[in-house]
């Protein structure tokens, strides 16, 4: 035991502390201090700068500036630092008041340097100008709004003024130009960053733009009712749609009246000690000319005008910035372009949201995750604004934006679920507050963004163990289905039971939601009707059954079929083929209830014979639509995504689809206050259309040769022919409801009646919508067509428009 001891040091561990103090004779001796290389350092200030509350921006701009002017010489960090200027400016809007600040402290040391920055931004923004990349040029001619102190003469002014000069253009062409208005939107986005640099010798310039803009900017434009975000229907809406260009003048008149205080605006170059980089007495560079194209570029997006939307707009505090002051455009802005610009990161794009308060000036915004019951307290005159209602208020207005968001609807979905699980304390509150105004409004709301808010919330309640206070809206499980809140509810929760499974999602509800989730809805494969006797034609179905589960041969499917036919010509059916399609089709639905590859195999199997159905009748076509369906009438959104395939595989064509949805299944109207039905219709129109984008990106492709751009051009005649009757066929089955005249509402012994009267708003609401879809379409089409060849779109995949199947299932 002793020797146990004395080789392990015994009680007192002698063998491993002789270990550590040779370690760290070793250590102090000869260890060497890593020293990151320069490059990687500049490059770690520079990305990081104003990231962090617990640093003073003005001492991190005058570090950087240090290094820089001392490495002057070295021609890697200065061209590190070039580059990277240039990258922060057009991907990080944020950041722009700060990298700014890196610049107006150089040039007090360094003016050379800061005259190269000068020189290689305003070519960056050259090129911008010629491709019509106006998000660019905005932010591009930000940063130099910025710098406006240390310009020579009128600094941007001239740029605006060749800027307004082709917006007038624009809009004297054309009352429906949308292209002028973001010219000048351009333009007051920029002017208060430069009334915050050099307010003083520029308050006469200020006004004069001002003057001229007004012009353009209070004009209601011809195009605000399509991109309305609430119905034009009786009901009062909750808040007044207000164009973004028309509120953000008016908030710039207001600021010019208070001497262009711009409080939210940070300027981090005025605590900095030693120097006042806006001083009239620094170093003045003069701007290197810019050009403005003519014609303007429209640039590789369509535009329309945007209106102001907020989900915080009827609150007892604001804890966003009240559309009078101008804090709530420049914040809006500058979190909008950082969403969308980020899109290929959700997780720094929902940590530079959660960070907002550190990009804007000190207190602008109380402590991030303050409760809303404390918010009471704050005496009078200082701010209210919860940072992430703010975030929560610019995600959301991107989800709901008409009448297509920049991307897919499933990103901004991504946003908000990164940002509650990075603070779930200080998010989730806000999203409540959010849901809660949504929801309350979702029978003013425009009918698409009510689907695309009921998306969002089963999706994102996935992603949280699907738990939300039901019981807030318990009372309106006793409203009858046709009203747009328990058609909301009924809806949810389908899309959540798509997303898991019946069981689960009724253990998350109240005791009244229960009957909601039938039982039928637990079952993971719907019975066989044809198993009971009871069902007509069931002995031939079942025939049809076995032969499709052993594989037959087709021809021997033709003995069932004609048996059922013959029964039913003799029964006085008016289409026999309807039966025997019934039959047929429920049997490759049950075999194929596993999963959708199995479902994906029965249908390639048996393809041919679908095919011929559809070919010989087309009420039978219709009938397997309805046989689809009926089988998964407990699960109707397993039913749409078989649709979609029937539709992929030719099967079924569009408007025999529309004509199931609006036609057969309409009755009185009922059906509109289906979210399968809205959604089978949604995505089949959105198929037509991205077939028609398609073409015309084929068609517009740079080197095509003639002969075939000729026969793209006859192609896309046919399927704009094809897209513009099947819109005339759903607008002719909708405004038979929305004018009361339909024939189920004619038979109905509730005519004129208070249900009818809600059926007719289901109805118009509805119409809206397809009406927006077709003169978004058209007008795109024409707008495509009248561009140059090499004109491509952005916003593609594979020829899709990035969140125009919007109001379809997550």
């Amino acid at each position: 035991m002793t020797d146990y001891d004395r080789r392990n040091g015994g009680f007192r561990g002698g063998y491993n502390n002789r270990k550590r103090r040779y370690k760290g004779k070793q250590t102090s001796a000869s260890r060497r201090r890593y020293e990151e290389p320069l490059q990687v350092k500049i490059r770690k200030q520079l990305l990081g700068i104003a990231e962090s509350p617990l640093k003073r921006s003005d001492e991190e701009i005058i570090g950087i500036a240090k290094i820089l002017v001392d490495n002057y010489e070295d021609e890697q960090v200065k061209s590190l630092y070039l580059d990277l200027n240039m990258q922060l400016v057009v991907e990080q809007p944020l950041k722009i008041p700060f990298v700014a600040g890196v610049v107006l402290a150089i040039n007090t040391q360094m003016p050379q340097l800061a005259q190269e920055v000068l020189e290689r931004i305003v070519a960056r923004l050259q090129e911008y100008l010629d491709q019509g990349a106006w998000r660019e040029v905005k932010l591009v001619l930000r940063f130099l709004g910025c710098l406006q102190g240390i310009l020579e003469g009128d600094g941007v002014f001239p740029m605006f003024e060749e800027l307004f000069s082709r917006a007038v253009d624009l809009q004297t062409a054309s009352s429906e130009d949308s292209l002028g208005l973001e010219l000048v939107k351009i333009i007051l986005f920029t002017l208060p960053y430069v009334m915050a640099t050099a307010a003083e010798r520029s308050k006469e310039h200020a006004l004069a733009v001002l003057d001229k803009t007004d012009i353009i900017a209070s004009t209601p434009h011809i195009l605000y009712a399509l991109v309305n975000p609430y119905s034009t229907n009786d009901v009062k809406e909750p808040q007044e749609p207000q164009s973004v260009i028309g509120l953000l003048q008016k908030q710039l008149q207001a600021e010019a009246e208070q001497e262009w205080k711009l409080a939210c605006i940070p300027r981090p170059w005025n605590p900095m000690e030693g120097f006042n980089a806006a001083d009239e007495t620094s170093t003045k560079h003069s701007l290197p000319d810019v050009k403005i194209p003519s014609p303007v570029p429209t640039g590789p997006r369509s535009r329309l005008p945007e209106v102001y939307f907020s989900v915080y707009a009827d609150q007892d505090i604001e804890t966003v910035p009240p559309t009078s002051d101008i804090a709530s455009s420049l914040v809006r802005d500058s979190l909008i372009d950082t969403i969308n610009i980020l899109d290929y990161n959700r997780n720094v794009t929902a940590k530079f949201l959660i960070d907002l308060d550190c990009y804007f000036a000190e207190d602008t915004f109380v402590k991030r995750a303050t409760q809303f019951d404390k918010l009471r307290t704050i005496e009078d005159g200082r701010s209210t604004w919860k940072p992430e209602d703010v975030i929560v208020d610019a995600v959301f207005s991107q989800l709901l934006q008409l009448p297509n968001p920049e991307h897919k609807l499933v990103y901004y979905h991504s946003v908000l679920t990164e940002a509650c699980k990075i603070a779930p304390a200080a998010v989730a509150p806000s999203l409540g507050r959010a849901i809660r105004w949504l929801y309350q409004n979702v029978e003013t709301m425009d009918l698409e963004l009510v689907y695309r808010f009921m998306d969002w919330f089963s999706h994102h309640l996935s992603n949280f163990g699907f738990t939300w206070k039901w019981t807030e809206w318990v009372d309106d499980v006793a409203l009858p289905m046709v009203h747009p809140k328990k058609a909301f509810i009924v809806g949810a929760l389908e899309k959540e039971i798509r997303l898991s499974f019946a069981a689960r999602i009724r253990g998350t509800l109240p005791e009244p939601y229960r009957p909601l989730i039938t039982e039928a809805k637990e079952e993971d494969t719907p019975p066989f009707k044809y198993n009971s006797d009871q069902t007509p034609y069931a002995e031939h179905a079942r025939e049809i059954h076995r032969l499709l589960k052993i594989k037959a041969l087709d021809t021997e499917f033709d003995a069932p079929i004609n048996r059922i036919q013959e029964t039913a010509s003799s029964l006085g059916v008016k289409d026999p083929m309807v039966p025997s399609t019934d039959a047929y089709v429920t049997a490759v639905c049950y075999l194929g209830s596993k999963s959708l590859s199995h479902v994906l195999s029965q249908i390639e199997r048996c393809k041919d014979r679908l095919l011929g159905i559809g070919t010989a009748s087309e009420t039978a076509r219709r009938q397997i639509i309805t046989s689809v369906m009926d089988y998964w009438s407990e699960k109707p959104g397993v039913g749409v995504n078989v649709i979609d395939k029937l539709l992929n595989y030719t099967i079924l064509t569009p408007q025999s689809v529309v004509q199931w949805a609006l036609g057969d299944q309409l009755g009185k109207g009922e059906s509109l206050t289906l979210a399968h039905i809205y959604e089978v219709v949604a995505s089949t129109v959105t198929k037509v259309t991205n077939r028609v984008r398609q073409i015309v990106i084929a068609r517009n492709a740079p080197g095509l040769p003639p002969d075939q751009r000729s026969m793209l051009d006859e192609t896309l005649e046919r399927e704009r022919e094809e897209m513009g009757r099947l819109f005339t066929l759903i607008e002719d089955a909708l405004l038979g409801v929305a004018g009361g005249f339909n024939d189920g509402m004619a038979e109905g012994a509730d005519q004129g009646g208070k249900g009818d009267a809600t059926l007719r708003a289901w109805g118009s609401r509805w119409l809206r919508v397809m009406r927006r879809k077709r003169g978004v379409e058209e007008g795109w089409v024409l707008e495509m067509l009248a561009q140059p060849k090499e004109v491509m779109m952005q916003g593609f995949e594979d020829g899709v428009l990035n969140g125009s199947a919007a109001g379809v299932g997550v």
